[in-house]
């Protein structure tokens, strides 16, 4: 199996097109542009047709077997897209993806586009065939310490660059939200000059389109950056996130630091960035005042359901306060 990373597919496909291409991941801009590259390269190479399916209830897998394997008069090569929102095809689907694979048509590129799978998923015959015949690109999302140099890539690719003040501040206003951020960008290159950018000529053209997620409080938190932690948990307040949820995921990944902090490995936290964080966080927090905050929490939970004293909304930030003033004495 070929397996990329996004960032790697633009050097692949300038050498050679592979039979199939699978894009699966997190991230909905970087899986969109990576798609796109394929689209741009199989142009290139002659396959001047383009055929999008994607299966819904009661599809009949016969009509994905035709697509794949017909051309039509006008054109000598196809592009065939299969587009999987829900993860998997299905037994019939996935019998269906194998038959094409074992005899594949030289005149057909086939492009599957679906979110990412888990373990179970990428060990599936179906998938396996798919790698095995091509290219399975690996989209992940761009944390946050990543995201001012994101950022900054970006600007430069429109001719423009920015001190690393102004690449925070980016950051910060479009946390979580890489197809805003995209817009933003874009809108820099049509209202700014090329070269550097002030923070006054980026304020005066970027809206706060912040979109916030537990997983990035959970993160803030184990990282120890008290000040984006509370931003975060204000900005889920603010949409109106199930306060429920937030104290799941934050409960999760309290729990995942004390089985780490016992040699136990961190398989409670499925989210990729915020296992990273768990490991990087068990030197930081004594095993003591993680103990505590996990029973703070456990409070926080009783308030949320009004069986317990407190706002759970306050109650977050403080926890946040005292675990971290705690891991600096």
């Amino acid at each position: 199996m070929t397996q990329l990373r996004a960032n790697e597919l633009d050097a692949s496909l300038a050498k050679a097109l592979a039979a199939c291409y699978t894009i699966h991941g997190d991230e909905p801009l970087i899986a969109l542009e990576a798609a796109d590259a394929v689209r741009a390269a199989a142009r290139k190479r002659g396959f001047a047709e383009r055929e999008v399916t994607e299966p819904g209830r009661g599809y009949d897998w016969s009509e994905f077997v035709h697509a794949a394997g017909s051309l039509s008069l006008f054109a000598s090569k196809k592009l065939v897209e299969l587009r999987l929102p829900g993860g998997k095809p299905g037994p019939q689907g996935a019998a269906a993806i194998q038959a094409y694979l074992d005899n594949p048509s030289p005149e057909t590129l086939l492009l599957v586009t679906l979110p990412r799978l888990d373990r179970a998923g990428q060990n599936s015959p179906w998938f396996a065939a798919l790698g095995a015949k091509g290219v399975v690109v690996d989209v992940w999302p761009v944390d946050r310490a990543r995201l001012p140099a994101w950022i900054g890539e970006r600007l430069a690719r429109q001719k423009q660059r920015a001190p690393r003040e102004v690449l925070e501040f980016l950051a910060g206003r479009v946390e979580g939200n890489l197809l805003a951020a995209h817009q933003e960008l874009q809108k820099l290159a049509l209202l700014a000059a090329e070269g550097e950018l002030s923070l006054e000529t980026v304020q005066q053209a970027v809206a706060s389109v912040a979109r916030y997620d537990p997983y990035d409080a959970a993160e803030a938190l184990l990282g120890g950056d008290i000040g984006r932690y509370a931003r975060v948990i204000e900005g889920l307040r603010g949409e109106g996130e199930a306060p429920t949820f937030v104290l799941f995921v934050l409960t999760n990944g309290l729990l995942a630091l004390q089985d780490v902090q016992r040699g136990a490995p961190a398989e409670r936290v499925f989210n990729r960035t915020l296992r990273r964080a768990v490991e990087g966080a068990q030197r930081r927090f004594a095993p003591k005042l993680v103990e505590r905050a996990i029973a703070e929490l456990a409070a926080i939970d009783r308030a949320i359901k009004g069986v317990g004293v407190g706002d759970g909304w306050p109650s977050f930030v403080a926890l946040g306060l005292k675990l971290v003033d705690g891991s600096k004495g």
